[in-house]
């Protein structure tokens, strides 16, 4: 199963620490449509997480707004390496 997990907070934010494996788009990154996405799969496994749960949420709406159909808020970096790594 491919599957990609994505911070979505700042990049200051991500450089003090972050899950194994993630890439760091912000929400402002996301809306102006993220290199990062290219070739990205619409139906690709993709895990968000921030610091409270809230940007997580909004740029999990970004992205099914975009097509893509396996969004998951995994709330924050604790949990997301706790279920998903």
């Amino acid at each position: 199963m491919s599957r990609i997990i994505i911070d979505v907070r700042e990049p200051i934010e991500f450089k003090m620490s972050h899950a194994k494996g993630a890439i760091n788009i912000p929400p402002s990154r996301l809306i102006a449509g993220s290199d990062e996405l290219n070739g990205i799969s619409k139906d690709t496994e993709i895990i968000l997480y921030c610091r409270t749960g809230s940007r997580s949420a909004v740029s999990m709406n970004i992205l099914q707004n975009m097509g893509y159909t396996k969004v998951v808020n995994g709330i924050n970096k604790d949990h997301v390496e706790a279920k998903y790594l």
